[in-house]
């Protein structure tokens, strides 16, 4: 089932470049967590800032990523990044990031992230829980 996605517009900055001006691979990284949070912000019409409190969990927590490299970006590049959620589980949910720069794609990424709580017997660590009904049904097209 198709959910839904968002797509943002990514300048590249000097900030996020290595000495020779191509993008330092951690910040890909960066900004899959920023497209992962902009989508759950757009599709549960909830601030980002908020979403925790709202839900009453401790975040997003990211489990697994990966990322394949096509093309780079560098200093200057006007690209954008999708991020779509591909697939919901119990308290698991999958998210792909598609770094388009100039129509072609440059990275592809996905994510898996879990519905964080804190642990019932040491709130210092944390557990998982079902994503609520109510969640998902947000991102259904």
């Amino acid at each position: 089932m198709p959910y839904a996605r968002n797509t943002l517009p990514l300048p590249i900055e000097w900030a996020h470049c290595d000495p020779v001006g191509i993008v330092w691979n951690p910040h890909i990284f960066e900004f899959f967590d920023t497209g992962t949070w902009t989508l759950f912000q757009t599709a549960l019409g909830v601030p980002r800032a908020r979403i925790n409190a709202h839900f009453g969990i401790l975040g997003l927590a990211l489990a697994e990523s990966g990322a394949s490299f096509m093309a780079p970006l560098t200093f200057g590049d006007q690209a954008e990044i999708e991020s779509e959620v591909v697939e919901f589980r119990r308290s698991s949910f999958s998210v792909a990031h598609r770094i388009v720069k100039n129509g072609k794609l440059a990275v592809d990424g996905l994510e898996k992230r879990v519905w964080a709580i804190p642990h019932p017997d040491d709130p210092q660590r944390m557990t998982t829980k079902p994503i609520p009904d109510e969640v998902i049904e947000k991102f259904r097209r």
